[in-house]
């Protein structure tokens, strides 16, 4: 009896606990999935991060370009092998770009905390198969499988202040882009790419803004100073070696700007410090045991100013406009002689009547000095000035096309041939063409040999047509030809040693032009 009851007892006690070992494993309810949700607070694209309320928008581009009788991104052959037309240079020249950006923003008490940020992946054929270029390490990406990651822009905006690599206060909305294609209309500033700064912006009301920031010169808004009293300081293409110091300031740059329904009007304006490394440096501005005890320059302020005008809703069709965009620069080339990469000098090559071949010449510069009781008393700052634009016409839905040009003009203080008999270098084009003597013997009043007239002074001309087929929404087919002229103000001729490979020779100095044609091929996403 009690055996039995012992059995039913503990048969009992296995029941429970085999109950409770199956309530145990019954599933528990899983927590519902957060689903990516659409967030329509700043436009198509945007959507939440889960678990916040940040929004994130991904997108980018997907670019070919190919330039023919150019550079890469429809630069003009205004210098190196292009502009002599020799054997190294290529009758083309492609790039390929895969463009990310990442936009994200959250809504807070101080308003919109942005974040923005854009890496290029791109392959160049940098066009040079000439061996003292390649050997210079500038075409790194002239190898299979070559190609880099190239950063544009990536700042931070927050209660109207941006801080990072943006485009400068000074910029325009169209930068160096009024209706062109190319990254090398001239006539105005261009930051395309972005430029370190910290800016603020405030509104107005009614679509008027200002904003004030402080850009770093280093890379977009320097051109070169010109020391020129160091030996061969004015080379066989007119150039000479950089003497800029070291950056000491920061540009101070600003804009009022008025948006409305007709389009755009601003007024910019920008300080710029012009700074010399040493009095005394070796060839090729490279200091020496001398350079520092010699003293410098006195650094100088220069600056420029910009007035930019759109008009929409003009008579010609739906969505037509046309942009312009007028510069003045003094001590600061840079915000009129512009690319989306360096400033550009000038060595272009072609026939002549009498000589081997001509020859056209502009060097581009923010100042120049000559040290000395009788030399330029400091830096002579160089004037530049210049004018954009762009007339935008759509034919239909599928087609556009824009007409586009530029002019520049930039001059160095002095009267031509100041240094008559070499004695004369207080002037900027004093100094600059004692310096030019040196290498192009010839010059007018020096040694009493007369065959050209010195004058640095030059203007550049640009004129071009683009027209665009869009046959499906996002992906944008083009082509555009664009005509390039310089017109040089040296006359005469010289027997003078060209940079390789062109001989010594008698050269004739004359304007020069040049014809490029830029197709392209772009998928937005």
């Amino acid at each position: 009896m009690i055996r039995a009851r012992t059995l039913i007892l503990g048969s009992a006690a296995a029941l429970i606990a085999a109950s409770g070992t199956h309530a145990a494993d019954l599933p528990v309810k899983a927590k519902a999935v957060e689903y990516v949700r659409v967030c329509s607070l700043y436009g198509a694209g945007f959507f939440y991060i889960p678990g916040t309320d940040t929004c994130i928008k991904l997108g980018g581009y997907l670019r070919v370009d190919t330039t023919f009788n150019g550079g890469a991104h429809g630069a003009p052959g205004w210098s190196g092998d292009l502009g002599q037309d020799n054997r190294y240079r290529d009758y083309f020249v492609s790039r390929s770009r895969m463009a990310l950006t990442i936009d994200t923003r959250t809504a807070t008490e101080y308003g919109v905390v942005r974040t923005f940020g854009q890496g290029d992946f791109q392959f160049n054929n940098f066009g040079s198969s000439n061996p003292s270029v390649l050997t210079s390490g500038s075409n790194p990406l002239h190898v299979p499988g070559g190609g880099y990651v190239a950063v544009e822009y990536l700042f931070i905006q927050f209660a109207g202040f941006t801080f990072g690599k943006s485009a400068s206060a000074y910029a325009t909305p169209w930068q160096g882009f009024p209706g062109n294609i190319n990254s090398s209309l001239l006539g105005g500033q261009n930051t395309d790419t972005g430029i370190n700064n910290i800016q603020y912006t405030a509104q107005f009301g009614n679509g008027v803004s200002g904003t004030i920031g402080l850009d770093d010169p280093t890379v977009w808004e320097r051109t070169a100073v010109y020391n020129l009293s160091i030996p061969g300081a004015i080379g066989a293409n007119g150039t000479g070696s950089n003497a800029y110091a070291g950056t000491h300031a920061p540009d101070i740059v600003g804009n009022i700007r008025v948006d409305q329904a007709w389009g755009l009007f601003q007024l910019s304006a920008a300080a710029h410090e012009v700074s010399g490394s040493y009095n005394t440096l070796g060839a090729g501005a490279v200091p020496n045991a001398l350079s520092e005890i010699s003293g410098h320059p006195e650094s100088k302020w220069g600056g420029a100013v910009m007035a930019a005008l759109q008009i929409k809703n003009i008579p010609t069709g739906a969505g037509d406009d046309i942009k312009i965009d007028a510069s003045f620069a003094k001590g600061a080339t840079k915000y009129v002689i512009s690319t989306s990469s360096s400033s550009p000098n000038f060595a272009m090559f072609g026939d002549s009547g009498f000589g081997y071949q001509s020859v056209g010449f502009g060097a581009t510069t923010d100042g120049v000095y000559f040290p000395g009781a009788a030399g330029t008393g400091g830096i002579a700052l160089t004037t530049a000035w210049g004018v954009r634009g762009a007339f935008n016409h759509n034919w239909n839905p599928y087609w556009s096309t824009s007409l586009f040009g530029s002019y520049s003009s930039v001059r160095y203080d002095g009267g031509a041939n100041d240094n008559l008999l070499g004695a004369g270098t207080s002037t900027a084009k004093g100094a600059y063409c004692a310096a030019f003597a040196a290498s192009h013997p010839g010059q007018t009043g020096v040694a009493g040999v007369g065959t050209y007239s010195c004058n640095p002074d030059f203007n550049v001309s640009q004129l071009g047509v683009v027209t665009r087929w869009t046959p499906v929404k996002n992906l944008t087919f083009s082509a555009e030809v664009q005509w390039f002229h310089l017109d040089q103000k040296m006359s005469g001729s010289s027997v003078f040693t060209a940079t390789a490979p062109k001989p010594n020779a008698l050269y004739e100095f004359k304007d020069q032009d040049t014809v490029l044609l830029q197709v392209r091929a772009q998928r937005n996403f």
